[in-house]
């Protein structure tokens, strides 16, 4: 078992606090996890009260952006226990993400065991009402203290925890980018590096000044296939066939989307992953072969899309009738809680 150093808070701060209808990343718990990378390996693990954070103004990640990140979720089931959805797979993202960033890889036994063992010091703060979870964010960071653009050679890792309700209560509106790149072909868009989602503001902002929640974006060069949306990925059922843009370097490996994919599949509901344009998506709506569309991501979970626009070409959508979307939210809601048979072990038990 990993040796961490453990230093606990005096009073949890959990009873001045409701669980009940919680904001988004607003909360934290008691702790925090930390550890060093220094002379080529990770040290000073250690679990302790969480708090401020003392750095350097020359700290290298502030000024060349080698950041990085995940978002994963804990649940209780319905006997009580608390579970991870899935840690390995943004485990292995995490990894992908500092490989790109030029970044060291952290360990499983640090980040898996690590984690484990500061949800158990944690997990009253696992709301038990539907929808609700305790997201996790493990990230690294470099320290070097140092200005010059290099790869820096000291690193921080951090695991922070939040009680959290639904990321968006209520379906959304959507603009399709046309100007604006999320990411090219040799760039980063796979990786989930900070850098990522400081890019993609001032279209979001731009967009909400329109009336829009997010924007979807598309590709760089002709501004016509489909991407991601800036928290998720994007599906649409066509004709009764569910259809996701295909994992290239521009997309997130999404954990969300691969495990909507394979619920599908278990229902029997035809899916394909393959590029699509929003020409496409446009022709097929004018000919009411579009059904349903809605984003699968750790904090949204399943987020249904009531308006998308291109253009001139508004395409609203009756949320209330879609049932694939339902179907999956609710498959992945009584996995998730211990009410239907984990038959792909995705379930972590803390």
């Amino acid at each position: 078992m990993l040796d961490i150093n453990v230093s606990k808070i005096k009073a949890s701060r959990l009873k001045h606090i409701s669980l009940e209808d919680i904001p988004f990343g607003k909360h934290f718990t008691d702790h925090m996890l930390e550890a060093n990378f220094e002379d080529g390996e990770w040290k000073n693990v250690e679990i302790k009260p969480y708090q401020p954070l003392t750095l350097d103004p020359s700290t290298s990640a502030l000024h060349y952006g080698q950041s990085i990140f995940e978002g994963i979720k804990a649940f209780r089931s319905h006997d009580g226990e608390a579970y991870i959805f899935r840690p390995y797979e943004n485990f292995k993202r995490f990894n992908l993400s500092a490989q790109r960033m030029c970044m060291p890889e952290v360990t499983e036994e640090l980040f898996i065991e690590g984690m484990r063992q500061l949800i158990e010091i944690d997990k009253d703060w696992i709301p038990a009402k539907r929808e609700h979870s305790l997201y996790i964010r493990p990230l690294m960071f470099a320290t070097d203290n140092a200005i010059g653009v290099k790869p820096s050679e000291n690193y921080k890792f951090l695991i922070m925890l939040s009680p959290a309700g639904p990321y968006h209560a209520t379906p959304m509106k959507i603009a399709v980018e046309e100007r604006y790149t999320r990411a090219a072909p040799g760039g980063v868009g796979f990786s989930k590096n900070a850098g990522n989602y400081g890019a993609s503001m001032l279209p979001a902002t731009k967009a909400k000044l329109q009336g829009y929640d997010q924007v979807l974006w598309t590709d760089a060069l002709e501004h016509r296939w489909l991407q991601e949306v800036g928290m998720m990925n994007i599906g649409f059922v066509i004709n009764d066939v569910f259809i996701t843009p295909m994992l290239e370097e521009t997309i997130l490996k999404g954990v969300t989307r691969d495990s909507v994919l394979t619920i599908l599949k278990d229902m029997g509901i035809k899916t394909e992953e393959r590029r699509i344009s929003i020409d496409e998506v446009v022709e097929e709506y004018k000919k009411g072969g579009v059904t349903e569309v809605f984003g699968m991501g750790t904090a949204a979970v399943i987020s249904l899309v009531k308006e998308l626009k291109y253009k001139d070409v508004v395409m609203k959508f009756d949320t209330a009738a879609f049932t694939v979307a339902d179907k999956v939210k609710h498959a992945l809601h009584n996995i998730r809680s211990g009410k239907a048979e984990d038959i792909h072990g995705w379930m972590f038990k803390v």
